[in-house]
């Protein structure tokens, strides 16, 4: 396999991207969000962080078995179509290009433009935020479309970046909070006692969209040494590393102000935590934060630009011959770049217009495209922990019963708590969804295989 990927990446490495891929903006976006859905109840937005992370684990143990299993196969759509098929690997390929992708990169583009206004002091939902929000969105198009390796570089330098504040908060936060009592405090107090619905599920939906992004890790497994043993361990440590982060940054909010001020402070809560503990320096952390919301943001979009690619290589989707062109001079797939920052627009235009408009532009037809794309996504695992049950007939019980069982029941609890957190919204984005998907079956069927 001369022209292969190389096996170049050990364990520690492995472990590495895997925190990188996972790590990015939503920590900071859903802390706000999962305060906010438990009242202040510190203790149960702790195990909400643990639920979601534990979700993650699961899942992405049985992916890396999947992946250990298919050495040479890489990314969701591939781990599909070897163990359902071909059509449902089309299908995941079209929800991701469709909805999952431009729906939480339009999401990331306003997040990204947020903590910016935050930081300049211009209002979140006025035409400056969303002015910002597109320009984010379009430059960073035109990095990945235009410096590839540029973008990578972009990538990598801001893993690194994303870590700081996060561990100085978890730790100083921590460390300051025990030592004022602000983090006893919260522990022990409650903001709201009475909350409608069930603050649990509620958070535990909003953690699902801080630990996104760990099923593109199961990509590296061709070029990691030793994958069957290295690749299902990078996972379950990367991960749980992850998991742990989040949960410890979050105790270091408690200790940089009380749940009380934070729930009133809204989208400045983070800003002024980080000013509380650091002081002058909580400024130039929180500008590391709006980096690490651009870092995840560029990852995104590179699966935006290649959505598209993937099926048309394939001879599937519309168009497969223009879609599926590469640029001589850049090797990337311009036509299908193009297509992808086309439908972040529309995803952007639709959050806007339903979360920020002034009166909201679409009436009682609105849903929050920030986390029910990612619970629709782990309804489409289920499928395939099943198919992958009943295929590998000589794996060990444990990875082929247990864990998988276990992924499918995550699965599950996803879903039962999406209905909690979100309720009749539900039906209007299985409607999009199902129009969606009736497109992609109709270019389906027009092209032949």
């Amino acid at each position: 396999m001369d022209g292969g990927l190389k096996k170049k990446y050990g364990l520690f490495t492995a472990i590495a991207m895997v925190i990188g891929i996972v790590m990015g903006s939503g920590v900071f976006f859903k802390a706000e969000r999962v305060l906010n859905a438990t009242g202040g109840n510190l203790p149960l937005g702790i195990l909400a962080w643990g639920i979601g992370g534990a979700i993650m684990v699961i899942c992405a143990y049985v992916f890396a078995t999947m992946a250990a299993k298919y050495e040479y196969v890489n990314g969701l759509v591939d781990y599909a179509e070897v163990v359902v098929g071909k059509k449902y690997a089309y299908h995941i390929g079209w929800f991701l290009s469709i909805v999952y992708y431009p729906a939480i990169t339009s999401v990331l583009a306003w997040v990204s433009a947020r903590y910016t206004c935050v930081l300049i002091g211009w209002p979140i939902t006025g035409g400056e935020c969303m002015t910002l929000a597109c320009f984010y969105l379009v430059a960073v198009y035109a990095l990945s479309m235009l410096s590839p390796v540029l973008a990578g570089r972009f990538q990598v330098s801001t893993t690194i970046i994303k870590l700081i504040p996060l561990i100085l908060m978890a730790i100083v936060g921590t460390v300051v909070g025990l030592a004022n009592g602000t983090t006893v405090q919260n522990f022990t107090n409650v903001v709201q006692q009475d909350i409608s619905g069930n603050p649990l599920f509620t958070a535990v939906v909003s953690t699902s969209f801080a630990y996104e992004g760990w099923i593109v890790a199961t990509s590296i497994n061709a070029e990691l040494k030793d994958a069957k043993k290295n690749l299902p361990l990078a996972l379950t440590a990367g991960t749980l590393i992850v998991m742990v982060v989040y949960i410890l940054y979050y105790i270091g909010l408690a200790g940089a102000a009380s749940n009380q001020v934070m729930m009133e402070q809204g989208e400045q809560g983070v800003l002024l935590a980080f000013k509380n503990i650091f002081g002058r320096l909580g400024g130039i952390l929180f500008v590391f934060v709006i980096i690490s919301c651009l870092g995840t943001l560029n990852g995104l979009m590179m699966g935006c630009t290649r959505g598209i690619y993937a099926l048309a290589v394939r001879g599937k989707g519309p168009a497969p011959k223009t879609l599926s062109q590469v640029d001589t001079s850049t090797n990337m797939p311009t036509n299908s770049g193009i297509m992808g920052l086309l439908m972040c627009a529309v995803w952007l235009t639709f959050f806007y217009g339903t979360n920020l408009a002034p009166q909201g532009w679409f009436g009682s037809f609105a849903f929050d495209s920030s986390e029910l794309p990612i619970v629709a996504l782990y309804v489409l695992y289920i499928p395939i922990f099943i198919k992958f049950i009943l295929k590998e007939k000589d794996l060990p019980p444990f990875k082929r019963f247990v864990m998988p069982v276990l992924a499918i029941a995550c699965c599950l609890l996803i879903m039962v708590a999406a209905y909690f957190a979100h309720g009749f919204s539900i039906v209007w984005f299985l409607l999009v969804w199902a129009v969606c998907t009736g497109l992609g079956w109709a270019f389906y069927s027009a092209v032949k295989s």
